[in-house]
């Protein structure tokens, strides 16, 4: 089985929060919860697969925080909202939101549209393709333009975090951990750096940014 997919529920109404991470957690979905936009904005530097927002929070707009966010990203983002005004719903989506769903909503409905955009958004678990590139997780097949190219052990963590989550900023500090976590005492300042620049370098071309203070993500 993969990992799970990682669903974060920005909502402030405690209780709809709660029910919703209820409803779609599960062993393929991992769901974590923000009651305000800064809790969001911490939260996404963990990675996530998928954000269902709220326009009306405590500390600003739901709206705000999506053009804010598609700047850098493009995790899928869900508005759900009491907002059922037709001029809110294409504002929404004029926003780069993947959907929008009004309150009061139906649990199975949002799972419906959930799994929806998830098929639409995410790549497959073991295979990725895009561009000249194809990568092969399983048998350990990488080819650029169709050579192929061999990757070392953390080269391979490495690519693999940046294409399971494409368009989303993964933070160095999650980076390290992922790719360094077989108990290794000591891992050299500069090591994730390197590792960077050497895939860089055997994958020409590759949509890796470097995104300045936080971290790096392989751009669609």
């Amino acid at each position: 089985m993969g990992k799970p997919v990682k669903i974060m529920i920005v909502e402030d109404d405690h209780a709809l929060n709660n029910g919703i991470a209820l409803s779609l957690g599960g062993t393929d979905i991992q769901t974590v919860l923000a009651f305000t936009l800064e809790q969001a904005e911490k939260l996404l530097n963990e990675g996530v697969d998928l954000i269902i927002l709220d326009i009306n929070l405590p500390d600003g707009s739901g709206l705000d925080f999506c053009r804010k966010l598609r700047k850098t990203s493009k995790v899928p983002i869900i508005f759900l909202t009491a907002n059922d005004m037709e001029v809110d719903i294409v504002t929404g989506l004029e926003t780069g939101a993947d959907d929008y769903i009004t309150k009061p909503f139906s649990l199975m409905v949002l799972r419906a549209r959930v799994n929806a955009v998830l098929r639409r958004k995410l790549p497959a678990e073991q295979m990725f393709e895009q561009g000249g590139f194809s990568f092969d997780f399983d048998r350990m097949i990488f080819l650029t333009e169709g050579q192929s190219v061999g990757l070392s052990k953390t080269e391979q963590k490495l690519l693999k975090l940046l294409v399971q989550n494409i368009g989303n900023t993964l933070s160095r500090e999650l980076l390290i951990d992922r790719i360094w976590s077989d108990g290794a005492e000591y891992v050299e300042e500069n090591a994730l750096s390197v590792t960077v620049r050497r895939l860089r370098e055997k994958l020409p071309g590759a949509p890796i940014k470097t995104v300045y203070g936080i971290g790096y993500v392989w751009e669609k």
